[in-house]
C-alpha cells in the first residue's frame, strides 16, 4: 500500500505541474474520465479535456495556476482509491478537490476529478 500511496502522491504533483500542458495532464486520465472543474462545468472522456483544456489555455485562463494539497487516501478496493485535496488558486479562492484514481497495471489514472469552491461565511 505505501508504494501505492506514492504512486497516488505522485500522480496529485504531477497533475499540479501539468495543469498547462494538455497531453502532460490529460495523460494522468482514463480514458472515460469525468471532470467537474470549478465553475461547475462537466466534461466527459479524455479527448473532451483535451479540447475544453486546449481553449482555455488560450484565454487569460493560462494564467489561474493553483496548488494541490493532498489531505488523505483512502483505497475503496487494492484497485480503486479516493483522494481529498485542497485546491489553492493564486487569485485566492479555495476548492475541495476530489479524485477517484483506479490502477491500471502499475500506474494509478485520475478516474474523476470533482472540484467544489469552499465558500468561506
Amino acid at each position: 500500500m505505501n508504494s501505492d500511496i506514492e504512486a497516488i502522491e505522485q500522480v496529485v504533483r504531477d497533475a499540479e505541474e501539468s495543469q498547462s500542458d494538455v497531453a502532460g495532464f490529460t495523460g494522468l486520465l482514463t480514458e472515460e474520465v469525468t471532470l467537474v472543474n470549478f465553475t461547475g462545468t462537466r466534461l466527459r472522456g479524455r479527448e473532451q479535456v483535451k479540447e475544453v483544456m486546449a481553449k482555455a489555455l488560450r484565454t487569460p485562463l493560462k494564467d489561474v495556476l493553483t496548488k494541490n494539497e493532498l489531505l488523505d487516501v483512502t483505497f475503496l478496493r487494492p484497485d480503486v482509491a479516493l483522494a481529498g485535496l485542497i485546491k489553492h488558486v493564486n487569485d485566492g479562492r479555495t476548492g475541495a478537490l476530489t479524485f477517484v484514481l483506479v490502477k491500471d497495471g502499475d500506474t494509478w489514472r485520475i478516474a474523476l476529478a470533482q472540484t467544489t469552491p469552499v465558500v468561506k461565511p
